[in-house]
């Protein structure tokens, strides 16, 4: 009987307690919630990515080929779902331009392209089932709907779905996006954040951000 990850939908794991692939940077209090794709972080949810324990066992494209590997970065406070994909830069071997996309062997120093890093910041919540693609920066405090093919930026504070990925909205006015990038209370000390969770959770920028001018500016 196979063995799951999870063992309820309700449990969560903190990036920082499973992630060991040095290409893989993660933040403070970010999770993955996987219980109905019951897969695991690096080699599930991460996928083509050089660097988990299997992948380094079979071979060293950096020192082999000389390769720059993509990096995943994934910020503070982030929310990933269960069943969402991160495309990374693995198999970037395939080129349209030629005449077959077809990653020949004795091509694969040659093919490769890096995509660049692919960043998802803090705050962001990625929703259940959406696809990230390679080199794609994901902006603080942004939604990205269930089942969504992110190929583009977000940026900050937006909700976006689709396939490709349509804006909803903005979370919040312009001047309240201004006010919380300057704040960027997902950066603070977590003894700060505690106290200020009840203004964290509530939809009052004002009143929070005369708490950052009094207690943390």
């Amino acid at each position: 009987m196979k063995q799951h990850l999870f063992n309820h939908w309700s449990e969560i794991k903190y990036l920082k307690d499973i992630v060991t692939n040095p290409l893989i940077e993660v933040g403070e209090y970010s999770y993955y919630s996987g219980y109905y794709g019951d897969q695991n972080f690096e080699d599930g949810c991460v996928r083509y990515l050089w660097g988990d324990i299997q992948s380094r066992e079979l071979f060293n494209p950096i020192e082999q080929y000389g390769w720059q590997l993509d990096k995943l970065i994934i910020g503070n406070y982030v929310c990933i779902a269960s069943g969402v994909v991160i495309l990374m830069g693995g198999n970037h071997n395939h080129h349209s331009e030629w005449v077959t996309v077809y990653p020949f062997v004795e091509q694969l120093e040659q093919s490769y392209e890096p995509k660049g890093d692919t960043v998802i910041k803090s705050d962001a919540w990625i929703g259940m089932n959406a696809i990230i693609m390679p080199g794609v920066t994901i902006g603080e405090g942004a939604i990205v709907a269930a089942g969504s093919v992110v190929s583009k930026d977000v940026p900050p504070y937006t909700i976006v779905g689709g396939n490709p990925p349509k804006e909803i909205k903005k979370r919040f006015t312009d001047s309240e996006i201004n006010m919380l990038m300057e704040m960027r209370w997902f950066d603070w000390d977590r003894k700060i954040i505690e106290r200020a969770v009840p203004l964290l959770s509530s939809s009052s920028i004002e009143k929070l951000f005369d708490f950052y001018n009094s207690e943390v500016k």
